[in-house]
């Protein structure tokens, strides 16, 4: 009498699940590793970085500096769309609350957007975190890991062409 464990479909179909689990396993291991970017991959392959850099005037109301960009700063890097990255850069405040911060822009430099004209929309992202930043400041480089998305929007400090919502956030260490 022959078992149905030792049948041959049974030998196959367990098989191929095996053959598919292990073909899909280097795949997860690998979307859930983040890409270490640096500020220049946000801009699209192709465009100079020289090029991003705006002139601009002032806005005499204001009192502020306001960027005039060209085409190249509003080209987005359409590749890392839904791409889990991490990046370093300093933190522009825009939401505080009584737990620290939970929304800043995320900017290549210290102090961009304050004490200089802001950098191109495609060199900042928009960033939301559910757990609020404590102890953290203009001053302090962070690395961001997370879901990075395309996404325009405006703020009264900077146009900001990405955005990353609910992102893991540490102190970057040199």
């Amino acid at each position: 009498m022959t078992s149905s464990l030792a049948s041959p479909a049974f030998t196959r179909r367990r098989m191929l699940t095996l053959g598919s689990a292990l073909a899909l396993a280097p795949r997860v291991a690998l979307a859930q590793s983040p890409r270490t970017i640096a500020w220049r991959d946000l801009i699209p392959e192709g465009v100079d970085y020289p090029e991003v850099v705006a002139d601009g005037e002032i806005d005499v109301e204001a009192d502020t500096w306001k960027p005039v960009w060209d085409e190249n700063a509003l080209q987005l890097n359409t590749r890392l769309e839904g791409e889990l990255i991490r990046m370093p850069g300093f933190i522009i405040p825009l939401e505080t609350r009584a737990g620290g911060i939970t929304e800043f822009i995320l900017a290549p430099f210290v102090g961009a957007c304050i004490h200089v004209p802001p950098p191109p929309p495609n060199q900042l992202v928009y960033i939301k975190t559910d757990k609020p930043l404590q102890g953290t400041g203009l001053w302090t480089a962070i690395w961001v890991t997370g879901q990075l998305e395309i996404s325009a929007s405006s703020t009264e400090l900077a146009e900001i062409g990405y955005r990353m919502t609910s992102p893991e956030i540490e102190i970057y260490e040199l």
